[in-house]
Order: structure tokens, then sequence, then C-alpha cells
């Protein structure tokens, strides 16, 4: 596993080498501007900040937290999270390596959950988080202080009730009430371990959930760290196989994505050592089958361990018993289905980047060349020529200088045109309208506290959401138009090579908009659903909507913003050096004029211009092709050890 890691964070670490190789040499070659140092940034920020996350999912007693032990933390000698029978993990917990960090455990209090703000809000309220330091030299005081996530306490049911864990119609959760009518509840709402494990120093988050109930009261689990997990692995114990709610989660919030697992746990429950190994085999073999019939899925990919004998086999270097475990056939195909999912995700990400780049820098070395050929071949028609033949080529540069900065005032008025545009476009999509689209739903949902009142207002945010995204698309279109008009015109009229603009499309933002709102509909669409308290859980849930919302319109305007950015930065980059190369062309005939230089002299010195660009140009291939075969090349070594 480290050595895939490894492997995966080497060739992450080759791809940023090479980016900043092309990064550097653009910049001296003065090729780069404002727009493409922007794009290379936040695609070195993008692969710098790269993770993967594997989210473990269970009912309590399925032996996770053992799991998560066994894979991960068996080199420790010792076991780091805490396992024992009953619930060991009640809030949910990542672990994961930030390196600006100590090591230590970062605790958000359970009556956060009774503010308006998700935990994805409170990770930039370092305030909010009570911090546990981490010694890394003491075994016994780490597992301590990894106890943490499994506190409770106890309080009254109306305060359980404020914080959405207590639903009185639910006959399940009366009966857990002690002698005092007091609820048990998790002391922490979400617990950080920032732990410098090899793999989590590589990139890798492990998510810890709590039982399967907390799926459907946790918001953040339910509509963020699950679905956007690259690996799911669902775990269920090989002597009760699938339950009814084990059915349910799968159903409604795990599925048979791609990532995703499915671990039989406890197999050594049905290990007896009054009936032969084949008949055992035979048995688990029946239960892995069954478990995959229920599931719609093929027995295959229905993996059968014991975590505990494989942490045990790995502790104590006991080779058979690690084999018995058969954790290691599931470790496979862990590793096997998340790194090379996760690379094609970055592979496409990366080649989109580069293209773009790279056609933005040629087209700038392509207009050096043109201006440089033009200027050689005026030159060059000079040889032998009087000078009234030189007076006329004065005049006619200056008509056509002329001619371009009159067309300059075209690009004045389609720029008050662009501003507008753009203006408009943030009207539709800008944060202020989020946030009083969120103040909006959550004045409705206190006005009816009724559940399909609730329910219609949170329906209505999706659809005035979605119909801002569609708003600000057309704005898109009618700015990617007007440019390509303006483009068109200044190829034409002047001879400029330029591309036409790049469009920009809010498709993946509709996407993640669409899939928040499908995790919201299977959760809040029942009609079974009426009940006061649940309107306190979907109130919850709004937070985490709202969080998610918030996010989303936020990475859409850092993207708008940068392309705005860009398409208006080709168009002026060209403009400049055309204009710097007219009036280039004007000085340097008016020196031959003026016979202060030798007209064998300029043409020389064009000639080597001329060469410098086509090195340039053969320079700036080769940077590119070195990230293009960083992109690949690293793909067939790790399939090939796979």
């Amino acid at each position: 596993m480290v050595r895939d890691f490894e492997q995966y964070s080497a060739w992450r670490q080759g791809v940023v080498n090479a980016l900043r190789n092309y990064q550097t040499w653009v910049a001296e070659a003065a090729l780069t501007d404002a727009a493409t140092e922007q794009r290379i940034v936040r695609t070195l920020t993008r692969l710098e900040d790269d993770k993967l996350s594997v989210a473990f999912v269970a009912e309590f007693s399925r032996g996770k937290s053992e799991l998560i032990n066994a894979i991960f933390f068996a080199d420790y000698g010792q076991r780091i999270l805490p396992s024992a029978a009953g619930r060991t993990t009640m809030c949910p917990t990542e672990l994961l390596w930030d390196g600006s960090l100590a090591p230590s455990i970062r605790l958000l209090p359970i009556e956060t959950r009774a503010d308006n703000l998700s935990t994805s809000d409170y990770r930039d309220q370092p305030a909010a988080w009570t911090v546990l330091p981490l010694n890394l030299d003491e075994g016994a005081d780490m597992h301590e202080a990894f106890k943490q996530v499994s506190k409770t306490r106890q309080v009254p049911v109306e305060e359980a009730k404020r914080y959405g864990l207590y639903d009185e119609d639910d006959p399940d959760l009366a009966v857990t009430l002690d002698e005092n009518g007091m609820v048990e509840i998790s002391l922490w709402r979400h617990a950080i371990i920032n732990f410098p494990h090899p793999l989590l120093k590589q990139g890798l988050v492990i998510l810890d959930t709590p039982g399967l109930n907390a799926i459907g009261t946790e918001p953040e689990l339910t509509l963020n760290l699950i679905p956007n997990a690259h690996a799911v692995l669902f775990i269920l114990a090989a002597d009760t196989g699938v339950t009814k709610s084990d059915i349910e989660v799968w159903r409604n919030h795990i599925g048979n994505g791609a990532g995703r697992l499915v671990v039989l746990n406890k197999i050594d429950s049905m290990w007896d050592e009054l009936r032969g190994e084949d008949d055992v085999n035979a048995e688990i073999e029946r239960q892995q089958a069954n478990v995959a019939h229920v599931l719609s899925l093929e027995p295959r990919q229905v993996f059968p361990v014991s975590a505990q004998k494989a942490l045990v086999g790995k502790i104590n270097h006991d080779v058979e018993l690690q084999a018995r475990s058969r954790l290691h056939a599931l470790e496979a195909a862990l590793f096997n289905e998340l790194i090379p999912a996760k690379k094609d995700i970055v592979r496409k990400q990366l080649g989109e980047e580069l293209q773009a780049l790279n056609t933005a820098q040629l087209a700038m070395l392509n207009a050096r060349t043109r201006g440089i050929v033009e200027q050689l071949h005026e030159l060059r028609s000079l040889r032998g020529k009087n000078q009234s033949v030189v007076a006329h080529m004065m005049r006619r540069i200056d008509v056509e200088k002329r001619e371009f900065d009159a067309s300059l005032f075209k690009l004045q008025a389609t720029r008050a045109v662009f501003t507008r545009l753009s203006t408009e476009l943030y009207t539709c999509m800008g944060m202020d309208i989020v946030r009083d689209d969120i103040d909006l739903v959550r004045d409705e949902m206190q006005r009816s506290r009724f559940f399909i009142g609730v329910r219609d207002a949170v329906r209505g945010y999706f659809e005035r959401t979605r119909a801002n995204l569609d708003a600000a698309e057309h704005k898109t279109i009618e700015i990617t138009e007007m440019m390509g008009v303006m483009y068109r015109r200044f190829s034409s009229e002047h001879g400029l090579t330029l591309a036409l603009p790049m469009p920009f499309s809010l498709e993946r933002y509709r996407d993640e908009l669409d899939s928040i709102e499908a995790i919201y509909s299977k959760t809040f669409g029942t009609a079974t659903l009426l009940t006061t308290s649940r309107v306190v859980l979907m109130e919850k849930f709004f937070d985490t909507i709202a969080s998610r919302v918030r996010g989303c319109f936020k990475s859409a305007n850092n993207d708008a913003e940068a392309w705005l950015k860009v398409i208006m930065a080709p168009l002026e980059a060209q403009i400049r050096q055309h204009k710097d190369q007219l009036k280039h062309r004007l000085a340097s005939i008016q020196r031959i004029h003026d016979a202060t230089d030798s007209l064998e002299q300029k043409i020389d010195a064009f000639e080597r211009g001329q060469q410098e660009l086509e090195a340039q140009k053969a320079r700036l291939n080769e940077l590119a092709g070195a990230i293009s075969i960083a992109i690949n090349a690293e793909f067939v070594a790790l399939d090939a050890a796979a």
C-alpha cells in the first residue's frame, strides 16, 4: 500500500516538477500574463492539495474501527483506534495529515449542531474546535487520546431534539432513555485526527463513521463526506449478514458505484475446530453469495475477512493467520480501485489545462514570428531601392498604424459591453444572491413548522438556485459570442492569428447541485416523515445543503473570474504585440531612410530573431511534451505493478 501511494505521489510530483519548469521558462521568455500565471498556479495548487479519501461505513459492532487498524495501523504494534464490543466511534472521524499543524485531535463540540452552520463551515473557524495534542512517542497516550471519539454524555430530551438527535415518534429511540428520562448523545460532533502516518502523508484521508443511524442524522456524512469519497467500504458482519438497515443505507447512500466495496467481516466467528476447513470455507462462500444476491452484486465484489485476526497476524508476524484472515485480497482490491480511478480524474484535468496553456503560448510565439517575417519581407524588398521607395513604405506603415489605432476605439466599446455583461453575470451567481436566498429559506422554515412547508421551501430554493445558474450560463454565452465577433474582426482586418475564445460552462456546477438535491430527496422525499422532530433534523440538513451550495457557487465564481481574465487576455496580448511591431517597423524604416542603420545589419538582426523564436517554439513544445510524458508515464508503471 505504501509503495502504491509512494508511486502515485512520485507521479504527481513528476507532473508538478514538469509544470514548474514550464512556468519558469515561459516567464523568462516573456510569454506569460496574469491569466496564464493564474491558470498555472491553480493547477499546481490542485496537484499539491490532492487527496484520496476512503470512507468506512457500518452499523456499530461490525468491526469497522478494527478493520481500519488492520489495514492502516498494524505497523504500530497495537490498536490505534478504539475497538471493543458496542459503539466505539460516536462521531464522524477523519484521519489525515496536515504538515502545517502539530499532531493532534481536533474535536468539534456537539453543541454546534444548534447553530446554522455545517461542519464544513466550522473548518475555517479554529476557535470552535477543542484541540488535544498527540504524544507520538507514547502509544498508550495516543490510544487514550483517540478514545475521545467514543465519549458521550446524557442530556434532556429537549436538548437532544434541538440538535436533531432525538425523534420522539421513533419507538427505537424511546427505549434508549435512562431512568431519569435522559438521552445519551456523542460529546463531539466531528473529530479530525492529524497523524503523521506514511499513507496519510501521501494524501490519504480515512473517514470512520458512526453507526448507520448517524448516516440519516449527520448531514455532513450524507451530503458531503460519503458521496465525495473516492472509495467506500461497506462493512457487514458474517454472522448477521444483511439487515434491513444495511439495505436501506446501501440503496439510499452508498449504492453500487465506482469505488464501492462490500466487506463481510468477522469470518473468524464461523471458524470451527470441530469442522473441516473445506466445510468452513463452503459456509463462508454461501454467506458471501447470499450477501451479494441481496445487494445485487457479484460474489467477487464481496470480500470475506477477519479484521481482528488480520491485525493480530500482522502484529505477531503470523503469515498463516494473515492468509486465513483474507485481508490481502481486500487491500489489493481497495488500492487497485482507488489509485487508478483518482489518477484518471487528475490526468483528464491536467490534459485539458496543458492543451489550453500550450495553445495560448504558441499563439503568442506565432504572432511574434509573423511580425518578424513581415518586417523581413519589407526590409528585403528595400534592397537596391532609392529613398523615395523607403519614404513610401514609411507612409504606408504609418497609415496602417493609424488604422489600427482607430480600431482600438471599437475595442474600448467592446470592453464597456464586456464589463456590463460581466457585472450581470456576477449578479446572477454572486455570493450576495446566494446569501440572501439562504436567509429567505430559513425565514420560510421558521414560519412553517410543518414538514410539507419546510420541504416546499427547500424545493423552491433548489429551483431558484438552478435558475440563477441558468441565467449565468446565458450571460457566459453572450460574452463568448461577443468576444468571438471581436476576435474575428481583428483577425480579418489586421491579420492577427487568434483562435476563437474558450467557451465556459457551468454544467459541472449544475451536476453538483443535482447530486445534492438527489441526496436530499432520498432523505426527505417520503410522505411518512411528517413529524415535528424531522423538521428540526431537516433544518440541520439544510445547514449542510446551504454550505455545499455556497461552496459550489464560490468555486463557480472563481472559475468565472479566471475565465473572464483569460478570454480577453490573448486578444489584448496580441494587440499590444501588434502595436509594438508597427511602431518598431516604422522606427526601423525611418532609421534606414535616415541612413543611420545599415539595411543588411537590420536584416541580419531580424533573421537572428526569427531563429531565436523558432528555438523558443521548439523549447516550448519540449517542455509541454515533458508535462505530457509526466502525466502518462507513471500510469504504465503503476498498472504494471498492479
